[in-house]
């Protein structure tokens, strides 16, 4: 999803809540392949109690919510009894619109297909069982599940607020536990979603992404750097390789390799003493000069820049 349709999609929410838009914004929203975000009920409900009638524009986004109160919900053409101490899991295949009986209390979280791509092996969140059904699924939590829920996304707003390198990898690690927690409770739980020929193809492009990182010496080179280097090794035309990737996650061969460079470039500059030309070397590019460029490309401002913080956090 590109970073114009995704402020499109806060502003919607912003109108939508009454919250300011900087509030509901991740503020290195530029800077991640995918997007994930969380928010706790009472603040909606409370910027929306002249709004009896709550929508949650979320059409690109699934949502996972934790729901401690009761409510009503309308999911395309049917009325859903939501009883608390629920989680609710929603595709962004269907329009859905809280009518809260109450005061709300509860959290949920968005995140996109995307997002989750380096840890579900080339599947999308739509080919797993939960995401399968009519677009929506309610479950009932026992004490103890709701305790181990709730704990979960303390766990994910903690993570969202922290300036920790690899966050987003703890945040896709806690979502994926939200979605177990949801598939040990379905009835069909054990049957697998078939991984088709481009799911396999985009499960290897990753692992072969992902399989170059971490750099732990200067001495590393990154081997695999453009989408020829890929299609290559994975023994594929370079065009096909990039339609899959492309319908599969919504971004070109190059997209996602820059992607994945910038990520190790950012992890560097701020938790190495590598001088600029060794990280520079050591991703593959020929100076310094080169890297700078990629890397404003990217996020905006100078590898120096960043490195001292002054102007972007991760």
């Amino acid at each position: 999803m590109t970073t114009t349709g995704l402020h499109a999609l806060y502003q919607e929410l912003s109108l939508c809540t009454g919250l300011d838009l900087h509030q509901l914004l991740p503020q290195d929203i530029q800077h991640e392949v995918g997007q994930v975000n969380a928010f706790h009920l009472a603040d909606l409900w409370r910027s929306t109690q002249l709004q009896p009638d709550t929508p949650y524009p979320i059409p690109s986004f699934y949502k996972i919510s934790l729901v401690s109160t009761p409510s009503r919900a309308e999911c395309a053409d049917k009325t859903i009894e939501v009883a608390p101490d629920a989680l609710v899991f929603l595709t962004p295949k269907v329009s859905f619109q809280w009518r809260p009986t109450q005061a709300q209390q509860g959290q949920f979280c968005i995140f996109t297909a995307e997002f989750l791509l380096p840890i579900l092996g080339g599947l999308t969140p739509g080919e797993m069982p939960l995401f399968k059904e009519d677009g929506y699924l309610v479950f009932q939590l026992t004490p103890t599940q709701k305790a181990r829920a709730a704990a979960i996304f303390v766990q994910i707003h903690e993570e969202l607020a922290s300036d920790y390198a690899h966050k987003y990898d703890l945040l896709r690690a806690y979502v994926v536990e939200l979605l177990h927690m949801g598939q040990k409770q379905q009835a069909n739980t054990l049957r697998q979603p078939a991984h088709s020929a481009k799911a396999r193809l985009t499960a290897r492009f990753v692992e072969l992404l992902e399989r170059q990182f971490p750099l732990t010496t200067p001495q590393q080179r990154v081997p695999l750097r453009t989408a020829k280097d890929f299609a290559a090794r994975l023994a594929v035309h370079v065009n096909h390789l990039n339609k899959v990737l492309k319908e599969r996650t919504g971004q070109t061969t190059s997209e996602l390799i820059g992607g994945r460079l910038v990520q190790e470039a950012k992890v560097l500059l701020r938790q190495s003493d590598w001088t600029l030309w060794e990280i520079a070397d050591s991703l593959g590019f020929v100076d310094v000069a080169h890297f700078s460029h990629f890397f404003r490309r990217y996020v905006s401002v100078s590898p120096g820049t960043f490195r001292t913080g002054e102007a972007v956090v991760i």
